[in-house]
């Protein structure tokens, strides 16, 4: 079942060298059904990875450049006249696919923002009053730039919560630097780029997370976790129930990845980063400074007692 998974790991890795952990929580997450953020500074792969899972998984991709002039029906569609129907016909936006990448998202205002929403967490839009299904399965590709660079709108919280993982990609090492430097180009590589998993086994791959075992002893674990966001006083805001279940999905996925039928806190541990770093924010010390979020929840993680 999870065979392909593994081929999809492997193909996306030849195109983003180096960055095998990234490539897998990437998968992770679209395998618990779950939104991706890729948060970094320009240049470093994520569009390209965002591309590469889209063609690998055999999905419909819409790719939409997020500017500070968009507006919501640049995302969901719109409606314009038809003369010859005497009625108006709604024309859909690029949010009608399986993997949508809003390409540089918090580059929009908030109200370009917020036309996600509702596509992200019902499956569903709605628009002049009519409620329109989106396609199975549907995952919102994010990525963004660092919010102390210029022209950037920070996310609010009701959105960063609703993905379920927030990667980095962070600068290749020496060795895959001179890859891409000595290797072919990554967009003619793509081109090529075989379907290694269809949309169909995705879905089956998610309904089979469904039977990997979690023990009662593990979901105290997460629980634990979730408490002591909300009680150790690091953080504005401790982990929402939303963010457990998102932990709990993740940590099922990479269990599979692993391939075992039953998570262990290890799994747990592998995937807390990526899943609750993006949904606290620290409080600020006395001395005005404060460590950063994943930081602080690995602090988090080496407090919590297994």
């Amino acid at each position: 079942m999870f065979s392909k998974v593994h081929a999809v790991a492997r193909q996306v890795g030849e195109i983003v060298v180096g960055k095998e952990t990234q490539v897998r929580q990437a998968l992770a997450c679209l395998l618990a059904g779950g939104h991706l953020l890729i948060e970094d500074v320009p240049g470093v792969g994520k569009t390209t990875l965002a591309h590469a899972l889209a063609i690998s998984l055999g999905l419909q991709f819409n790719r939409q450049q997020f500017t500070s002039d968009l507006l919501p029906a640049d995302v969901i569609g719109i409606s314009i006249f038809d003369r010859e129907k005497s009625s108006f016909v709604f024309h859909p936006g690029p949010v009608f696919t399986q993997v949508l990448l809003a390409d540089e998202i918090n580059r929009a205002t908030p109200k370009a923002q917020s036309a996600l929403l509702e596509a992200m967490e019902e499956r569903q839009v709605t628009a002049d009053g009519v409620t329109r299904a989106l396609p199975e399965p549907f995952f919102v590709i994010a990525t963004q730039n660092p919010t102390h660079q210029l022209g950037t709108f920070p996310l609010p919280e009701s959105q960063m919560d609703r993905f379920m993982m927030c990667i980095s990609l962070g600068y290749p090492d020496a060795a895959a630097e001179r890859a891409l430097l000595l290797g072919e180009d990554r967009r003619l590589l793509m081109k090529s780029l075989p379907v290694a998993m269809r949309p169909h086994d995705l879905l089956d791959a998610q309904a089979a997370l469904r039977e990997i075992h979690v023990a009662p002893a593990l979901v105290d674990y997460l629980q634990a976790l979730a408490q002591a966001s909300r009680e150790n006083g690091m953080f504005a805001e401790g982990l929402s129930p939303r963010a457990a279940i998102a932990l709990l999905q993740a940590a099922r996925a990479w269990a599979a990845l692993e391939g075992r039928n039953h998570v262990l806190p290890e799994d747990v541990q592998a995937v807390l980063v990526p899943v609750a770093a993006h949904r606290l924010r620290p409080v600020k010390s006395a001395s005005g400074s404060a460590l950063g979020s994943r930081d602080l929840v690995v602090q988090l993680m080496k407090s919590v007692a297994v």
